[in-house]
């Protein structure tokens, strides 16, 4: 059984996700890839004590990469787009 713990794997700490945190009260996640919607939800609320609207999900793909003739591939992941109720606010870096 997975704990809340692991389902939440950390935040994505990007540009644009910085853009959607100001404008549209949204956090970005990296996620479990067999975690679903539910889960996250209940992970986000457990460990943030914050109040979710709305989880959307996007799985990712692993780009190709090459070592001179050695070639492999980065594992896939999942990222989980959490909508925060108006009024809720969620910070991870303050001040920086």
């Amino acid at each position: 059984m997975k704990t809340t713990y692991d389902v939440l794997l950390g935040p994505l700490l990007t540009e644009k996700g910085a853009m959607l945190k100001e404008k549209q009260n949204k956090v970005l996640f990296r996620v479990a890839k067999g975690a679903n919607k539910i889960e996250i939800k209940k992970a986000v609320e457990e460990i943030f004590k914050v109040k979710v609207d709305r989880v959307t999900t996007v799985c990712c793909k692993g780009k190709k990469k090459r070592m001179g003739k050695y070639e492999g591939k980065r594992s896939d992941w999942k990222k989980a787009v959490v909508s925060l109720k108006e009024g809720e606010k969620l910070d991870f870096v303050e001040g920086v």
